[in-house]
């Protein structure tokens, strides 16, 4: 059975880094991409289980990248991580996890597996035009 794979987005690349080299330790096969542009476009290209979305990332806001997916593929689990403790509650809406960047990367595992067997939801994007 294939290794299911993850798209994270960050603009950071150490963060890229160690929490991708963490999920392979666990079985993942991980995509990563520095902005929301090529990351939308990997998307397209490549099938994935879940995304992991940096809140501030180049590019399109978190809310439209979001919004962007779960238009796009409505099943598919988006995980929100950020330093900030607190999230817009529209962004929330969006995201099926959100976990604080400051947590363990090794956190990232049961929330993908969680995430990955229900499949996501069906969520709607309610911004008018962050898709675009």
């Amino acid at each position: 059975m294939e290794s299911p794979t993850v798209l994270y987005i960050d603009d950071l690349p150490q963060a890229l880094e160690l929490r991708k080299a963490t999920l392979e330790s666990h079985g993942y096969r991980v995509k990563i991409a520095s902005s929301s542009y090529p990351a939308l476009k990997m998307l397209e290209e490549t099938p994935v289980a879940a995304v992991l979305l940096e809140y501030k990332t180049e590019g399109m806001d978190a809310e439209a990248v979001a919004c962007h997916i779960k238009q796009r593929f409505p099943t598919l689990p988006i995980i929100l991580l950020s330093a900030y403790a607190e999230m817009p509650e529209r962004i929330l809406w969006l995201v099926d996890e959100y976990v604080m960047k400051s947590e363990l990367p090794e956190r990232l595992v049961p929330i993908i597996e969680r995430a990955t067997r229900s499949h996501g939801s069906d969520k709607e994007c309610q911004r008018g035009g962050a898709a675009a």
